[in-house]
């Protein structure tokens, strides 16, 4: 007796364990029978679905189903009609609120004593957070791809019109060089954020610090964050007039001066514009320019002029304007706010920030 007694205390302590494990799985764990009718109901598919367990058992599991997938269930359970398991089945499951989650599910047969298969055992996870990482890193892998044909043509687009300015093969592959660089430091700071944009801080800072003389540029302007298409002309356009500032400009002589202005304003269509203002200036008017010459507004246009006068404004639907005079130059940008930020993320802020 007493044997007796302890093996059914066991068994009962066993059956509690099991119960215990169960209902503090954080798996949604659910048990049906043959006609997919619910007969268990654990805390975690509680929180997973949303209904409680007294709303739940006795009901037919398709409540739980899109009606467009309901035909998923008739071959579930034909298939645990004939002794067969899923292993794992990712699909999607409706909540009680009728949203949608996306799951993983494994399903069981359950026997009873004499070995009959009377019901099923299924066992739900929640995968939503892995399905938006794969979503995201598809997102991700279309846009690189994407930006990296992108560049592909703007370099073959460098290549092709530096080389008609050029007669010296040693210049022309420091050029090019030079360019596809500018190019990487916008990238780097694309890959960096995850393709979801950079700050226009950030952005001049990288590309003017090849040419040094920190002290002698000033940037002024509203945080903004820019999206992708921005980053990567604007950035274009910053080593274009960083690279004859240090050649022929501001940064080449003693005393020059290099200002970088921006803001946000509302146009008279209450659409709002962002306008950018490049202005140096040489210190000695009239003599800062030892060539006699402006590399990025001569007569004869190089690809920094093209970049500037063409490709960095038309790619952002606006305008610009580039003057020169002895001793100084100006180059300005305007173009629609939206063309220029990431939407709802990149907002200016209430005040202007100047380093």
């Amino acid at each position: 007796m007493t044997r007796s007694g302890g093996t059914i205390r066991q068994g009962l302590n066993a059956d509690a364990r099991l119960a215990a494990i169960v209902d503090s799985s954080y798996d949604a764990i659910i048990g049906k029978d043959l006609d997919s009718v619910i007969t268990d109901w654990n805390h975690a598919a509680e929180r997973m679905f949303g209904y409680s367990a007294e709303e739940v058992i006795g009901q037919s599991i398709l409540i739980l189903i899109p009606e467009h997938m309901h035909s998923e269930e008739t071959e579930i359970i034909g298939r645990i009609r004939r002794g067969e398991g899923v292993g794992s089945l990712e699909t999607t499951r409706k909540r009680k609120d009728g949203s949608l989650i996306a799951v993983s599910i494994t399903v069981s047969p359950i026997r009873n004593s004499a070995g009959e298969i009377v019901g099923a055992s299924q066992i739900a996870r929640d995968i939503t957070a892995a399905k938006e990482s794969e979503r995201r890193i598809r997102l991700l892998m279309r846009e690189v791809n994407h930006r990296v044909k992108n560049q592909f043509a703007v370099i073959l687009s460098m290549v092709r019109e530096t080389s008609k300015r050029s007669t010296d093969p040693a210049e022309f592959e420091q050029m090019i060089r030079a360019r596809i660089m500018a190019l990487s430091r916008s990238h780097d700071l694309l890959v960096t954020s995850e393709w979801a944009g950079a700050s226009l801080f950030d952005l001049v800072q990288e590309h003017l610090k090849p040419f040094g003389h920190e002290e002698r540029i000033s940037l002024s302007g509203p945080l903004l964050t820019l999206q992708s298409n921005a980053v990567q002309n604007l950035g274009m356009a910053f080593h274009e007039l960083g690279t004859n500032s240090s050649k022929y400009g501001a940064l080449a002589a003693d005393g020059g001066h290099v200002e970088i202005t921006w803001k946000v304003e509302t146009g008279p269509d209450a659409r709002r514009r962002f306008h950018l203002l490049w202005q140096e200036t040489s210190g000695v008017e009239g003599t800062a320019q030892k060539t006699g010459k402006e590399k990025v507004a001569g007569e004869r246009k190089g690809f920094g002029t093209v970049v500037l006068q063409r490709v960095a404004p038309q790619s952002l639907s606006g305008s610009s304007g580039l003057e020169r005079s002895p001793g100084s130059l100006k180059w300005t940008l305007d173009a629609p706010l939206e063309a220029i930020i990431v939407p709802q993320l990149g907002a200016e802020t209430d005040g202007d920030i100047s380093v």
